[in-house]
């Protein structure tokens, strides 16, 4: 039966279907919905790993030991394995190994626009590009065919407009292939210099063998159109915007297989048309293929190589005229990003912006700590980055900063690529006092668990790493854990740990305020007689305090009664039930 499903539900029927058996992924959108998808059917063992790395490795295990695998993750998440990448793509697989990577052109939730169509380039090895939801579950399927076609991972590449909008599909049964046996192969799976060099040859024949699939696969099509003035190439959400606007009108080469792509087909295209435009969001990837075979072509002189293309954007380009739409005559005002109420980070954040120490910054919903009026954060770059950073900083700063600067990490990201920096703090000993900002979840892609809440990805009970246990371990001797909505003992705490000749970790632990079971306290009420219109409860950014006439008010829909605004006040005008 036909239904409407998620490009990244579809992407996880179609892992399903196909007979996967081991996920392994690390959450990041826009590619969560993948594996939590898959999560879902017990067929499938699934697991988030600590990070991408680990679970392209545990993939690859899985795969070499003759089950079919996947392991998602999103742009950013791929530069984290790439080390495993690049390696596997010399060995090859056993069984059938799928490699999802979900691109986020715009920027919606990450810190760069990356386009992984390079990686498939660099790695030489084959990416799909599915279009809508069908193709999701369609091309999961066909990648494992490719993959042990052609002994090799297959890359499957999903963008954030594909990822998250729905389309029709239409489910098939699993087929469970029999599971491959392990052969002991060492000029195979052994990657030292010696068989590495005789994989080389190897790895060039199979993307010669791969370009001539993609000039018959029926993954690249030639839609016809009546006008051949105009010719495009395009892909995934790109073709859709396209499609929408041109129609029948022009002829379009629609490009499912990404890499490596077709020579004589294009050139064939090509010559059939007067002129050559390609449309693709970011980098100009098609576009320099095209022109590497000596083809005039025309595409990111137009279209721009920076955030999302557009149905009218791609109208406007192509000399069609763009639909008015509608316009709301209201004037809407901005919604940023903000921390929730209640938010465990919020009067950490409060202290340290107090204390104004210079604060090196991770990623995760903490990152809004880095907006006014908090403004507590003085870099983000990538997963990890604060605690190495830090560790660098206070090296080149000969003393002067170590008592006046901190880095801050949640749970998960610390798990993630924060404990060999802490790490390299013990082991090269500089005085850096770390915050582990501990909300027992991983909140910023939508509560999945990670290896510090005890539970796995179905929500069964499992091994707990102690923070405290495995700081004190890598050797970290001043480990202390606060309570972020104290603020006179965020205070005290983080005073002393700057003070100490030596490293520390300061762990600010409670659960984030949207968790299920945690039980919120009544909201706080403003007492008007008392409220002078001082606005220091302002100063936290919380969304449920605003001021009208010159009065504190608190959203009684949005306030848990944290307590931390109380503390602001100097005038008791924030109360509890019950207090007078």
């Amino acid at each position: 039966m036909k239904t409407l499903m998620l490009g990244n539900e579809a992407v996880a029927r179609g892992l399903y279907e196909a007979g996967c058996a081991v996920v392994s992924s690390y959450p990041g959108t826009p590619s969560t919905e993948i594996t939590e998808a898959i999560a879902k059917y017990p067929e499938v063992y699934a697991e988030w790993a600590p990070n991408e790395k680990v679970a392209m490795e545990t993939a690859f295990g899985a795969s070499l030991a003759g089950k079919r695998s996947f392991c998602g993750m999103k742009h950013v998440g791929l530069n984290v394995a790439a080390d495993p990448l690049f390696t596997i793509a010399y060995t090859g697989v056993n069984a059938g190994m799928v490699i999802g990577v979900a691109d986020d052109a715009g920027m919606h939730s990450s810190q760069n626009e990356q386009d992984s169509r390079h990686y498939a380039k660099a790695a030489k090895l084959p990416m799909l590009e599915p279009a809508d939801s069908a193709e999701g579950l369609a091309f999961a399927k066909l990648a494992y065919e490719l993959s042990e076609r052609f002994d090799t991972p297959v890359l499957l590449k999903m963008c954030t407009r594909v990822s998250h909008s729905q389309s029709v599909v239409e489910p098939g049964e699993r087929v469970e292939p029999a599971p491959v046996p392990y052969e002991k192969k060492a000029s195979k799976y052994i990657m030292m210099p010696g068989n590495a060099k005789q994989r080389h040859p190897v790895v060039e024949q199979r993307t010669k063998d791969l370009i001539a699939y993609a000039e018959t696969t029926p993954l690249n099509r030639i839609e016809e159109g009546s006008d051949h003035k105009i010719g495009i190439i395009t892909s995934s959400t790109s073709y859709q915007y396209v499609k929408e606007v041109c129609g029948d009108r022009y002829p379009v080469l629609k490009l499912g297989m990404i890499w490596p792509l077709p020579e004589q087909k294009i050139r064939d295209f090509a010559a059939a048309v007067d002129q050559l435009v390609v449309v693709e969001e970011l980098d100009g990837f098609i576009e320099e293929h095209c022109r590497d075979l000596g083809l005039a072509v025309t595409g990111k002189k137009d279209f721009s190589p920076i955030g999302e293309l557009s149905q009218n954007l791609v109208a406007e380009k192509l000399g069609v005229v763009p639909d008015a739409g509608k316009a709301l005559d209201e004037n809407i005002p901005a919604r940023p990003p903000v921390m929730c109420a209640g938010c465990p980070h919020r009067g950490l954040f409060y202290v340290l912006h107090k204390l104004k120490l210079t604060v090196m910054g991770d990623i995760g919903c903490y990152t809004l700590g880095a907006v006014p009026p908090l403004a507590a954060i003085d870099s983000t770059i990538c997963m990890g980055a604060s605690v190495s950073g830090l560790h660098g900083f206070l090296k080149a700063s000969g003393g002067e900063m170590d008592n006046r600067t901190v880095a801050v990490i949640g749970d998960s990201t610390f798990m993630h690529s924060g404990i060999t920096g802490l790490v390299n703090i013990a082991y090269n000993e500089s005085n850096a006092t770390v915050i582990i900002l501990d909300n027992s979840i991983t909140g910023m892609t939508g509560h999945q668990q990670n290896p510090t809440t005890g539970f796995n990805l179905k929500g069964d009970p499992c091994t707990k790493i102690n923070l405290e246990s495995l700081c004190k371990a890598v050797g970290i001797r001043r480990v202390r854990v606060v309570d972020p909505y104290d603020l006179g003992e965020c205070e005290t705490a983080i005073k002393e740990e700057l003070a100490a000749p030596e490293a520390s970790v300061v762990i600010s632990r409670r659960p984030c305020a949207l968790l299920k079971y945690v039980k919120h306290k009544p909201p706080l009420t403003v007492d008007t007689a008392k409220c002078v219109g001082c606005k220091a409860c302002m100063k936290i950014g919380c969304p449920a305090i605003s001021v009208r006439d010159g009065k504190a008010g608190v959203d009684a829909t949005l306030c848990v009664g944290c307590g931390v605004c109380q503390q602001l006040c100097k005038f008791d005008a924030l109360q509890a039930p019950g207090e007078v």
